[in-house]
């Protein structure tokens, strides 16, 4: 994988800072994210993915059914 340099004024490198940890990122994968969407590469996931399926269940509720009971195990040594 190539590793880019480059300068930028202070203020921007504070901003850009700001930036990456609101979006809980590493500062690296941020500017690599931001190098991807200019340079026209597609993200991993399309915009606006994860609003339109987490949460849009309509069925009936999922109910995960009984697990049973854990085996005995003989105790290790």
């Amino acid at each position: 994988m190539a590793q880019l340099h480059f300068y930028v004024p202070d203020e921007v490198e504070v901003q850009i800072r700001n930036k990456a940890s609101q979006a809980q990122l590493p500062l690296s994968r941020y500017l690599a994210n931001l190098v991807k969407q200019e340079a026209g590469q597609p993200s991993q996931w399309p915009d606006g993915y994860f609003e339109q399926v987490f949460g849009q269940w309509q069925g009936e509720p999922l109910v995960r059914p009984a697990q049973g009971e854990f085996e005995e195990r003989a105790e290790l040594k």
